[in-house]
C-alpha cells in the first residue's frame, strides 16, 4: 500500500489571525467579558488549527486584561502557531499556541490571515 500523505490538520504551521472580540463578546455581561474573550480566543484557534489543545501567552492575556475586565479591545491581532507536543504522555500529537502579534501603524483594517513562513 502506498504510504499515505500527511493531511492539512497534521502540519506544523503558524498563522496570524484578526480576531473581532466586539462580535463574540456582544450582550455579554461586564464582569465576564475578559474570562469570556480569552473563552473565545481559545475556540478560534481550536476551529482554526484543528487542535484540542490550546495555550494562550502570558502577553496575550496581559492585553486582553490591560484595560480592566469590561474594556476589552475590540479586535486583535493573534499568532496562533501549530506546533508537535514532545511530551510522551500527552494525549494529542499537537497543540495550538496563541500568541499576540504586532499591530501595524495603520491598524487592523485590510488585514487578512497571514501564513508565516517559519526557518527551523
Amino acid at each position: 500500500m502506498v504510504e499515505k500523505t500527511k493531511g492539512r490538520k497534521e502540519e506544523v504551521v503558524t498563522r496570524e489571525y484578526t480576531i473581532n472580540l466586539h462580535k463574540r463578546l456582544h450582550g455579554c455581561t461586564f464582569k465576564k467579558k475578559a474570562p469570556n474573550a480569552i473563552k473565545e480566543i481559545r475556540k478560534f484557534a481550536q476551529k482554526a488549527m484543528g487542535t484540542n489543545d490550546v495555550r494562550v501567552d502570558v502577553k496575550l492575556n496581559k492585553q486582553i486584561w490591560s484595560r480592566g475586565i469590561r474594556s476589552v479591545p475590540r479586535r486583535i491581532r493573534v499568532r496562533i502557531a501549530r506546533k508537535r507536543n514532545d511530551d510522551e504522555d500527552a494525549k494529542e500529537e499537537l497543540y495550538s499556541l496563541v500568541t499576540v502579534a504586532e499591530i501595524p501603524a495603520e491598524g487592523l483594517s485590510g488585514l487578512g490571515t497571514k501564513v508565516i513562513e517559519e526557518d527551523d
